[in-house]
């Protein structure tokens, strides 16, 4: 059988004891139950008392069974007092269910962050747009297949790399070096496994990413405005600007 706490057990037999003194010692006369909202809720029966002290004092008892009789019909109480059951305790009702609200820091999809991306779709596609009708994009003549420009330089993206060429042999500045550098980039989330997106806790992976573009930037600045006719090192305030943009 199930042991019943100390705690709940001097409760009942604290409840017991002042129903039996506020009722004149009759014990055979159950308490009258409290009407509900009455004030009175801690006022419990003294028939329900008896049977949950009984079932305290009988705790060696087997649980008790219902045995049908030979002859058929109803089966008969072989419980303590003649119940089925036996009173553990009794509490006062309450809700069950938790009705605090609590905070969400998740979104739809919709209409959140597509109405977002929406306008601001629109909103580029705007500026580009009367951008084009008042600056006039930068037009060079006729290409002269036997004529090559000097300074000669790649788009600006790639011109960090063309400026590690002229430091680096072409196998360490046009593979190793942009290998290794990719091989970090996509390692980096599985070395920095942190699930918060607080710049204060993601120290590693955004001081990784900022060396990153620095070092591009770096380069580029450097291929765009400091390297003159034959890529030779120029500065752009004395020999002018070989970069069109």
């Amino acid at each position: 059988m199930t042991e019943i706490p100390e705690h709940l057990r001097k409760r009942a037999e604290a409840a017991k004891a002042k129903a039996e003194s506020s009722g004149g010692g009759d014990e055979s006369a159950p308490a009258a139950p409290a009407a509900p909202g009455s004030g009175g809720g801690d006022k419990i029966p003294s028939h329900l008392l008896d049977r949950g002290v009984g079932a305290v004092d009988q705790a060696s008892v087997a649980a008790a069974t219902a045995v049908a009789p030979a002859g058929g019909g109803p089966p008969v109480p072989t419980g303590p007092g003649g119940h089925t059951q036996r009173l553990l305790t009794v509490v006062k009702s309450g809700s069950i269910q938790d009705v605090k609200a609590t905070p969400s820091d998740k979104v739809h999809v919709w209409p959140h962050l597509l109405v977002i991306e929406f306008v601001a779709a629109l909103f580029i596609t705007a500026f580009t747009t009367i951008f084009s009708i008042f600056v006039n994009a930068p037009l060079l003549q006729l290409a002269n297949v036997n004529e090559t420009p000097n300074p000669s330089k790649a788009p600006w993206y790639f011109l960090g790399l063309q400026e590690l060429l002229t430091m680096f042999h072409p196998m360490v500045a046009g593979v190793t070096i942009p290998g290794v550098g990719l091989i970090v980039l996509g390692a980096a989330p599985y070395v920095d496994k942190n699930p918060s997106n607080k710049p204060e806790d993601r120290k590693f992976a955004i001081s990784l990413m900022t060396v990153h573009l620095m070092f591009w930037a770096v380069l580029v600045m450097i291929g765009s405005f400091f390297r003159g006719p034959g890529f030779n090192f120029v500065f752009p305030w004395t020999d002018g600007l070989f970069f069109e943009l």
